[in-house]
């Protein structure tokens, strides 16, 4: 890669993460579906048609922070060590997660980061968006797992546990708790979820 393609990719990615910012702050400040497109590209200062090409969907606009872990399960389950079942190396992963307090997992407790799961969880747009992203997800697991319907059923119930008991987190910590709190109770659900799948 030559010095000019690197640089113009670092201000692709830094023109996203500032259009990405301003809409999400605004979406926390006014609610979704009171912010337009063109208030976010006044406020990220661009122009609609670049924000549209960072962004196809204004659902995008909060999502695309999930982007970072798109096919994340089905990476854990191909660059497990020799001789760990998936289900080991996907339930070690998640309570790794939990002891980072990774918002992924619902066990954060940052003011923002518990507004920004109630945004997404709360607006029916964004929430049937991520479901997308969820069953892309699914897929990318399943072909990890292998072939035929076991792979399907077992990507399907592992996405499930997880989506559960990050909500199930999130919703303890969206009342009041603090994450350090649920962290026990996070651990020893995630321990009863992981060990009942086959």
């Amino acid at each position: 890669m030559s010095e000019s393609t690197g640089l113009r990719a670092r201000k692709k990615e830094r023109t996203r993460d500032a259009i990405g910012d301003a809409a999400v702050a605004l979406f926390l400040e006014r609610g979704f579906d009171r912010v337009s497109v063109n208030d976010v590209a006044a406020a990220a200062e661009v122009s609609k048609p670049t924000l549209f090409r960072y962004f196809p969907t204004k659902e995008d606009l909060v999502l695309y922070r999930f982007a970072d872990h798109q096919g994340e399960a089905a990476c854990v389950v191909r660059d497990r060590e020799s001789g760990i079942k998936p289900v080991t190396a996907l339930h070690r992963h998640f309570r790794a997660g939990l002891d980072r307090h990774d918002p992924v997992t619902g066990l954060s407790d940052h003011p923002e980061v518990v507004a920004f799961h109630r945004l997404v969880f709360t607006t029916p747009s964004l929430a049937g968006r991520l479901t997308r992203y969820r069953l892309e997800d699914e897929e990318a697991l399943a072909d990890a797992l292998g072939e035929g319907i076991q792979a399907r059923l077992l990507a399907a119930q592992v996405l499930a546990v997880q989506r559960v008991l990050a909500r199930t987190n999130w919703q303890k910590v969206a009342d009041g708790r603090t994450a350090h709190d649920v962290h026990p109770e996070a651990v020893a659900d995630a321990d009863r979820a992981f060990n009942q799948l086959p």
